[in-house]
């Protein structure tokens, strides 16, 4: 992200500014609907909208509820919490965090949809336990605060991803059920806002040293910028009592989500990957929405080609049912919010997004109950039955290319998942959430995977720390790549000096005659130390028993010339539960290394599909 605002800056062109640019603060106030006079979602004594929610839907959440009534709410012990410093486990702290989270949700808009008092106990209680919660965002996070990671220092409340989802929650909580939570106790109300101020409000709107906002000397920021934002979005509306804090709040708002805008590349995608969207660019779609309707239409950036863009990111990437192209931390598998398509790609009048929307939802079948958020979950429902009855689309684009994140992606039979599809990056190893994989590539057949790119593991204290390159799947020779005279790639670069590389080009073709995908490599080293080993992974099966040819599965065939490159192959395990659920016990890890001591050279790799 530093290399596209360093662009920006060279190019003379200076920051977008697409929300504040041609708004000041004093008009921004003036636009803003009063708190008591805004009315995004219809509430519990709205009955008309909620009852015209599918019935279907209606009862799963409320069966999901009954779950809940009579049940401990769980306590979170500091010993639980310093697991992340003493041996690196985030996974059982944040999962019950999120429970707790979601198990409120799900009870809250039960009672909505029941309306007959049945579960407000269960949620005050819920109320209750997350206000007493030391903190509430992850113990990950930590580090934000001044005192270091460990235990939270209750004098500092620092403003992470779920402190910000939490604060959200309590405040849709608010609203959706309002008085009838004054007819357990008047109290809850007033503790939701204590406690939603204490930790969300007052911090964020006195504290510009919170890396996400963008305003100190870090500019490279990521999705946390505009999921954190949106639900200090939501808390800010819903909830501020004092019209000029609410209006200051709302500015800095935009502010801040200008300085995520701002260092976006022009081609709207996303460096992190398609994992990722949902919380990128998505997430600045429930900010511009919560906008829009909060100023009566006044703040609507929406004809922007970036927020089009950024948009469309998503369904640029499709391969095939959950796969997607891998970059960076995100899975290769899944599963995009198919309400947030739909609504996006209507609102930008893309009628290619929105039909996948509708695909997505139909894949998924009815609306269930989840851990999502409630700012998300509210206008999903209320489109329930319009998107059941939508017309469906499959964004099987013939090819794609992503100037500004140096990506291509190709299809052998354009508007078909039928034949070969390849996709190959360039970038930079300095992106967020970035894996060493500058020039990896990766080859599906009729929309499986052949040539893979790994994904993540489960998020670990070492995943997000010096040692984040010691994790083998984070490593370029776990990629399509090759490994230069023992050298792998290196963070914020491709390959240190150690690799004693001059110039190493590739080349990536799709032959749609044949069909075929081709693989050239030329290189030029400044010194031969030892082979260059080309790795490519793969979940088939791996038969090297002819020279010159690899047979991957069944039905597909790389063939390369024996003289140059000769191939070996591993079996690697996989234990993670994360990459498990994507690819199963096993990886095939196959390694072509070259032949020779040339110091300029280079070599051809095929890969076929047997009809």
């Amino acid at each position: 992200m530093k290399l596209f605002a360093v662009f920006l800056l060279l190019a003379g062109q200076g920051p977008r500014n697409l929300l504040t640019g041609g708004l000041g603060e004093q008009a921004l106030a003036a636009a803003l609907i009063p708190a008591v006079r805004w009315h995004p979602y219809p509430t519990i004594q709205d009955r008309t909208d909620w009852e015209a929610v599918p019935q279907e839907i209606r009862a799963g959440f409320i069966r999901e509820a009954q779950q809940y009534l009579g049940t401990t709410w769980e306590r979170i012990p500091a010993t639980l919490t310093l697991q992340y410093i003493r041996n690196g486990n985030r996974s059982t702290y944040d999962a019950l965090n999120t429970r707790q989270r979601a198990k409120l949700t799900t009870l809250v808009l039960a009672e909505v949809f029941e309306n007959a008092g049945r579960f407000l106990d269960e949620i005050a209680d819920g109320i209750w336990a997350i206000s007493e919660q030391t903190f509430w965002g992850s113990t990950a996070h930590l580090g934000m605060q001044r005192a270091g990671n460990g235990l939270p220092d209750v004098t500092e409340p620092i403003v992470d991803l779920f402190a910000a989802e939490t604060g959200a929650l309590l405040a849709w909580t608010d609203y959706l059920l309002a008085d009838r939570l004054d007819k357990v106790s008047p109290l809850l109300r007033k503790r939701i806002r204590a406690e939603v101020d204490r930790r969300l409000l007052t911090p964020a709107l006195q504290r510009d040293d919170f890396w996400w906002m963008g305003f100190g000397e870090r500019k490279d920021v990521n999705n946390w910028n505009p999921w954190i934002n949106s639900n200090w979005l939501a808390a800010v509306l819903l909830l501020e009592a004092d019209p000029q804090h609410r209006a200051m709040s709302v500015y800095k708002i935009m502010r801040s989500l200008d300085n995520f805008i701002n260092v976006y590349p022009d081609d709207g995608a996303s460096d992190e990957g398609p994992g990722y969207w949902g919380r990128a660019g998505a997430s600045l779609f429930d900010n511009l929405e919560l906008l829009r309707s909060a100023t009566n239409g006044k703040v609507d950036i929406y004809s922007s080609p970036l927020v089009r863009n950024m948009g469309q990111y998503i369904y640029r990437v499709y391969i095939k049912d959950q796969y997607f192209v891998p970059m960076g931390d995100a899975s290769a598998k899944i599963r995009p919010d198919a309400e947030l398509v739909y609504q996006y790609g209507q609102r930008i009048g893309d009628p290619l997004m929105q039909g996948f929307g509708a695909l997505l939802a139909q894949r998924r079948g009815p609306y269930r109950p989840g851990a999502s958020s409630p700012g998300r979950i509210l206008p999903a429902l209320l489109i329930a039955r319009e998107i059941a009855t939508a017309q469906v689309a499959e964004p099987l684009l013939g090819s794609v290319w992503l100037a500004d994140l140096q990506l291509m992606a190709a299809r052998s039979t354009p508007d078909s998942s039928v034949g070969l599809y390849v996709a190959a990056w360039g970038g930079h190893n300095g992106q967020s959430h970035n894996h060493n994989d500058v020039g990896n590539f990766v080859v599906y057949g009729d929309g499986t995977p052949v040539l893979i790119d790994l994904g993540v593991e489960t998020y670990s204290a070492k995943t997000f720390s010096s040692q984040r390159y010691e994790i083998w799947t984070m490593q370029s020779a776990y990629h399509n790549l090759p490994t230069i005279n023992g050298i792998m790639q290196a963070a914020g670069a491709a390959y240190p000096a150690a690799a004693a590389v001059q110039r190493w080009q590739r080349r990536v073709t799709l032959d749609r005659t044949a069909p075929a995908v081709e693989l050239e490599d030329r290189y030029e080293l400044r010194e031969w130390k030892e082979p260059a080993r080309l790795s490519l992974m793969t979940p088939l099966s791996v038969d090297t028993s002819r020279p010159g040819e690899v047979h991957l599965g069944s039905r597909y065939l790389l063939t390369f010339d024996a003289h140059e490159l000769q191939a070996t192959v591993e079996e690697i395990p996989v234990s993670d539960q994360q990459l498990r659920s994507v690819w199963g016990d096993r990886v095939e890890r196959l390694v072509l290394t070259t032949q020779g001591k040339v110091l300029r050279g280079g070599y051809r790799v095929v890969l076929r599909q047997s009809r």
